[in-house]
């Protein structure tokens, strides 16, 4: 394919170099004349492991060049990669103006173009940039329209610097983020030949990936110094327990707890949150990241709270208050304070978990339902139908199976508040509330 690349930075001249190590004919374009002329001389613009041999081969071999000319670039090819800086603002908001006099330049090439051309960003944007920013300058500046006349698409990298060209030829995953098929197609080519897996979906969801794993990046980083700020005030090695804690791919480094949703309870995490984060206080250690596990949580309880107030209805009734589904365990279940905040504020309630049922009558928390919160319990009622004839607002508070298709039971005034999200095919909006989607 014929490739052109706008910018020749860091991530711009390796994936330069690696496309047209690939066979790709690449043509990069960059203002400064300077990094130009290195490149057309076989010369790297960046410090980059294999990158110097792989641009020099590439320039030999008449698979890559480069130019200030942005005309005979877009001419040229059939696909162009935005590779420029988006640099912080002293507010912390990203300076998107390289990436917008890029596509003031590649949108008045492509009005003159008859060919069918895909624009892909390749620069970190924060989510709605690609709408804001880039889309509506290609089609100003072109005379067409996106997703009809040219194509956009979102590819966000993860280079790491140092490895960079290993990581493009080893990438954890590709993302394309599309606005149409046919320019996702025509993307998704630049890739088949990589062992990774190959991920289609909209431009916002990649522009947030991208900031997904960078802030994830950050945090695990801070999380283990804090880790080992602690273990080191108590004569413990941190790399040791972190080697550890790294061991565990079924729990720790894994998908398990990374689904977005309600509050997080029980017996173990408030606890041991607020146990770690007081020893190191008491010698004195400050671990703001682990200071803001408890807030974090409260917050979503608040979110949580609000999200059935604003439904307007005083007629409220919950599936599912254990603190997980298939438990009949109420210690530190979010659930139970969203119930007495409800009380508090005037709602008629009524409950149903089939777990907790059982357990007021023969488990092991009989003494506590029954006992410590005996207001609770004397709202519970029998079955799901019980809830659904009392309620307007009915709220999904675990993911209990029997709660799966609880949409279908509904009439028409009756509105879903969901806790945990209730599947992939989820309700029509208007009738349905998710807490993170």
């Amino acid at each position: 394919m014929e490739i052109s690349i706008f910018g020749l930075g860091y991530v711009g001249a390796v994936s330069a170099g690696c496309l047209a190590q690939d066979g790709h004919t690449v043509i990069g374009v960059d203002p400064y004349q300077p990094k130009v002329d290195l490149i057309n001389a076989g010369q790297t613009p960046v410090i980059e492991e294999d990158i110097g041999e792989i641009i020099a081969a590439a320039v030999k071999d008449h698979r890559l060049s480069a130019t200030t000319d942005v005309q005979t670039a877009i001419r040229n090819s059939e696909i162009s990669l935005i590779c420029v800086g988006t640099p912080s603002q002293a507010n912390g908001s990203l300076d998107l103006k390289y990436v917008r006099a890029v596509c003031e330049e590649i949108g008045s090439a492509l009005k003159s173009k008859n060919d069918f051309h895909v624009v892909v960003a390749r620069s970190t944007m924060l989510p709605g940039s690609m709408r804001a920013v880039v889309i509506p300058t290609l089609e100003e500046y072109s005379g067409k329209k996106a997703g009809v006349d040219f194509g956009v698409c979102n590819n966000p990298e993860f280079l790491r610097e140092s490895t960079a060209v290993y990581d493009y030829y080893n990438p954890p995953k590709t993302v394309i983020g599309e606005t149409d098929a046919r320019a996702g197609d025509l993307l998704a080519r630049l890739y088949e030949h990589l062992d990774a897996p190959l991920i289609r979906t909209s431009v916002e969801t990649a522009e947030m990936v991208k900031y997904t794993d960078n802030v994830w990046h950050a945090l695990k980083v801070g999380f283990a110094n804090e880790i080992g700020n602690i273990s080191k005030a108590l004569g413990i090695d941190g790399h040791e327990v972190m080697n550890i804690f790294c061991t565990d791919t079924k729990l720790n480094l894994s998908p398990y707890y990374m689904k977005p949703g309600f509050a997080f309870g029980g017996s173990c995490l408030p606890k041991d949150v607020r146990a770690l984060t007081y020893k190191a206080r008491s010698m004195d250690i400050n671990t703001p990241i682990l200071n803001a596990i408890i807030p974090s949580n409260q917050a979503q309880v608040e979110k949580g709270i609000a999200m059935v107030t604003d439904k307007g209805s005083k007629k409220v009734g919950i599936l599912g208050f254990s603190f997980k589904a298939g438990t009949d365990d109420l210690r530190e279940s979010p659930m139970v304070e969203v119930i007495e905040r409800l009380i508090g504020k005037g709602y008629d309630l009524c409950l149903y978990d089939k777990n907790v049922r059982i357990a007021s009558l023969v488990g092991a928390n009989k003494d506590y339902i029954l006992n410590k919160i005996p207001h609770i319990s004397k709202l519970m009622v029998e079955n799901i139908e019980d809830v659904l004839s009392r309620s307007e607002v009915i709220i999904i508070g675990n993911g209990s199976k029997e709660f799966a298709n609880i949409s279908e039971r509904l009439n028409d005034s009756q509105v879903i508040v969901d806790f945990v999200r209730l599947g992939d095919r989820l309700p029509e909006q208007g009738r349905y509330d998710g807490i993170c989607w």
